[in-house]
């Protein structure tokens, strides 16, 4: 919890004095008030007491009253925004954390478990910041205080004061020791809860269409069921407290009242009977702002065990070591251009016993077509995915233009690439936001060119026929067009950044035939000079390539042009035998 807290900016630290300052004032006029009480007390109960006396004193107990409620509101104000711009900055550094973990290190956490850890987890400390900076810096001022008051009034009312107090340290003690575990399993329920919820809504389509949504309802159940036992048991145990508490309180009133029953019944004058009279009524004021101390302490402590786990959680994705180091050269010009190269390439995901590739070795030279091709599982998606790296190689070397690909930093190799993935990706917003996605570092993309993206894309035709065209709205995740006309509007975005290096990870599989040819023949012509890489099932995607590497198993096991790999290589004739005719085969 400390080291989240540790970075305090100077301006909150100087809102903390003053509100600590606040308090203290609070403080002060909240005891003031028993001494004016008493004060009261001893004029009313005097022979002709002076009402401007007793006016005096109740005028003074109301300006502390109201000086009291000021103060707190004020205090209440201040610590409202030191905790909610504190959950900003804390939030900030959590998605920036997030935006820079590998691939590897989000699955470790689970895409879930990162959304409750930035929303859930940092409500439950700014929630501990707003109740702890008041009640954590005014209960024991106030406890230590009143208990410096009432020492030297006696020892009868101290001692039941004390034994309240220590009965109601055991409480929470032994509460805590009940509740604390049950909150670190809460945490992680409401993960497995947010997981269950983010798969159905993801999938609600198959849900559908296979009549699952009795099953996703009983998965829901069983975790909605756990968490709220579990939140139950909670607040069982915690809500014993508070008529505990006040169960207390209430005692400790009665008996010093008692007590001091028989010590005025011993007193021998009526002065001495008066005196008492009026510290008893003091001493019960303080004796229950001493026990409100603690009450609120207590609070404050059932609070802490669960912002304590959320800031564990926390803290376990900031303190995570990145595992892709961002390289130091940012380089703009260099003595290759569009080229990539695989040295020697092996790769096994963490926590996996085999490699998924293995001595892979290849170079793609400017302006040349490579496809990669291979059965299902052979590692094709996963060898492009190492040169944007989204992972790194196990061992070999990936070159960009001749420089490995670990010594760029992320934004300059970022800017020689233009990468489509397998599974369209858009985001909220319009047809124009999308196309234009990102910063390519040659400035912003003027609408010509976002036009002339989307023509090479072939979406022209059905982006004119959208209500406001390029203005059209997309919904998050574009579900409001079809699977292939986001394809073509992702295609479109890597086109519009006019990259050195193109990508395309099995992006043509939403396209019809005459789309998909019709859309490499424009690319080849806008894209002149520019390397393309592809990732294909079908063979009448690549055919055409100036080089086809074909993987299985994770190897190289063959390397060439359309016509040389039906010769020599016989996973290839396989794979062209089953999607091509013969005559096809034989190039006629």
């Amino acid at each position: 919890m400390f080291k989240l807290l540790k970075n305090f900016p100077q301006k909150d630290i100087f809102l903390v004095v003053v509100v600590l300052a606040l308090i203290c004032f609070q403080v002060f006029l909240d005891l003031r008030l028993p001494e004016y009480m008493s004060e009261i007390t001893q004029l009313i109960n005097t022979e002709n007491p002076e009402v401007s006396e007793i006016l005096a004193s109740g005028s003074k107990m109301l300006l502390c009253a109201f000086g009291s409620m000021a103060s707190a509101m004020f205090v209440g104000y201040l610590i409202a925004n030191i905790s909610a711009s504190f959950s900003m900055r804390l939030r900030k550094r959590l998605f920036s954390k997030v935006e820079n973990l590998s691939m590897a290190e989000i699955n470790r956490f689970s895409i879930a478990s990162l959304i409750t850890r930035t929303t859930n987890d940092i409500t439950q400390v700014q929630m501990l910041i707003v109740m702890g900076l008041q009640m954590m810096i005014k209960a024991p001022i106030t406890a230590v205080w009143a208990i410096i008051k009432i020492l030297d009034k006696s020892w009868e009312w101290s001692a039941v004061t004390g034994a309240a107090v220590v009965i109601l340290l055991a409480l929470v003690i032994t509460l805590m020791a009940i509740v604390i575990p049950r909150f670190k399993i809460i945490q992680k329920l409401t993960d497995r809860l947010n997981l269950v919820v983010r798969e159905n809504l993801t999938g609600i389509r198959v849900v559908r269409a296979f009549n699952a949504e009795k099953y996703q309802e009983k998965k829901f159940e069983k975790g909605n069921d756990d968490l709220t036992n579990t939140q139950i048991f909670s607040q069982k145990a915690l809500s014993v407290f508070s008529p505990i508490m006040f169960f207390i309180m209430q005692m400790v009133t009665v008996i010093i009242y008692f007590v001091g029953a028989f010590l005025i019944d011993g007193a021998t004058d009526a002065q001495e009977k008066l005196l008492l009279f009026s510290n008893m009524v003091v001493f019960s004021s303080y004796a229950m702002q001493v026990i409100m101390s603690f009450l609120m302490l207590a609070i404050v402590f059932m609070m802490v065990p669960r912002a304590q786990v959320s800031a564990a959680r926390i803290n376990e994705v900031l303190d995570t070591e990145i595992t892709l180091k961002e390289g130091e050269r940012n380089v703009v010009a260099t003595t290759e251009t569009g080229t990539v190269e695989f040295k020697n390439v092996s790769f096994k995901y963490p926590d996996a016993e085999e490699s998924l590739l293995n001595n892979i070795s290849f170079k793609a030279e400017k302006g040349q077509t490579v496809a990669f091709i291979g059965s299902t599982g052979s590692g094709k998606s996963t060898l492009i995915n190492l040169i944007p790296r989204f992972y790194d190689a196990t061992s070999g070397e990936v070159l960009v233009d001749g420089i490995n690909v670990k010594d760029y930093t992320f934004e300059s190799l970022y800017n020689k690439l233009g990468y489509v993935s397998q599974k369209a990706v858009l985001f909220g917003g319009t047809v124009k936001s999308n196309v234009a996605f990102g910063d390519n570092g040659k400035g912003k993309k003027s609408e010509k060119v976002i036009k002339e993206a989307i023509k090479v894309a072939q979406g022209t035709n059905f982006v004119e026929k959208m209500d406001k065209k390029y203005d059209a709205h997309i919904a998050q995740s574009g579900t409001n067009i079809s699977g292939g006309q986001k394809q073509r509007l992702s295609i479109a975005r890597a086109i519009a950044r006019d990259p050195e290096i193109y990508i395309f990870d099995d992006s043509f599989s939403a396209l019809d035939y005459k789309t998909d040819a019709d859309l490499r023949q424009a690319l080849k012509k806008h894209a002149k000079g520019a390397t393309v890489l592809i990732v294909a099932q079908r063979i009448g995607t690549i055919m055409n390539a100036d080089q086809i590497i074909v993987l299985d198993q994770g190897k190289c096991v063959g390397k060439g042009t359309h016509h040389e790999l039906l010769k020599s290589c016989p996973v290839y004739l396989e794979i062209a035998k089953s999607q091509l005719a013969e005559s096809e085969l034989e190039g006629k």
